[in-house]
């Protein structure tokens, strides 16, 4: 597993590296996120991960992400020393999957890195479903080969964004609601103030260009959570 760190604070940078090698990944580090860039869009199908801080001079971190999702979609931790919602919210928007406010303890980052690679990884070969593929109104899923159509045309998603999205499918007709899909999708314990599911929710609409107010796809029940029906 190789995972690329950008950080133009050295001691944080050399700390992630550290822990990351401790854990048996390797890594691609970076001080200057204009070289990470320049690495990412060149080698980013060998990339399995990134961790890379939002406040940088330059290219900021919010905007290296966007840059890495015009054309890859490996999961990315964002690192920020802000706890403040609406920074998270920024950062979830511009298509990350994660982040860690600084400072944080080696074990979270590891369980955090470990979660975001199992699902990239892993769930396009799990058995839950043996076709794999879900078709609602128009919206053709696969999860074996991690593609999403809509109408014959193809969807870049998130991994984070695609693993909500197949919940949804799954549970066709039932609503799920925002502790279950942080839950599955985290894989950690829902806090009532976490409004993560709801900004991945809100990016995801925009992507399959689902009006809200008269959704084709993703419905909200109010006070109960989110469902997908025909």
């Amino acid at each position: 597993m190789n995972i690329l760190i950008v950080d133009d604070e050295r001691e944080i940078a050399d700390l992630v590296e550290e822990i990351v090698k401790k854990e048996g990944y390797s890594s691609a580090k970076f001080y200057d996120p204009e070289d990470a860039l320049e690495y990412a869009l060149k080698h980013g199908e060998k990339i399995d991960l990134a961790i890379i801080d939002i406040m940088m001079p330059g290219i900021d971190g919010l905007s290296l992400c966007g840059k890495i999702r015009e054309k890859y979609f490996f999961p990315i931790i964002l690192l920020t020393a802000k706890s403040e919602d609406d920074d998270k919210i920024t950062g979830l928007s511009a298509g990350c999957d994660d982040y860690i406010t600084k400072p944080f303890s080696p074990p979270v980052l590891v369980a955090r890195i470990r979660a975001q690679i199992r699902r990239y990884r892993e769930y396009p070969i799990k058995k839950e479903n043996i076709d794999g593929v879900t078709d609602i109104n128009g919206l053709v899923i696969n999860r074996l080969s991690h593609t999403c159509f809509l109408d014959d045309k193809e969807i870049s998603l998130t991994p984070t964004e695609f693993s909500i999205l197949w919940l949804l499918c799954e549970q066709e007709g039932n609503v799920v609601s925002s502790e279950e899909i942080f839950e599955n999708v985290w894989k950690e314990d829902y806090l009532d103030s976490n409004n993560t599911v709801m900004v991945h929710i809100r990016h995801l609409r925009e992507k399959l260009g689902d009006n809200p107010r008269k959704p084709r796809f993703i419905k909200t029940v109010w006070g109960v959570g989110y469902k997908i029906e025909r």
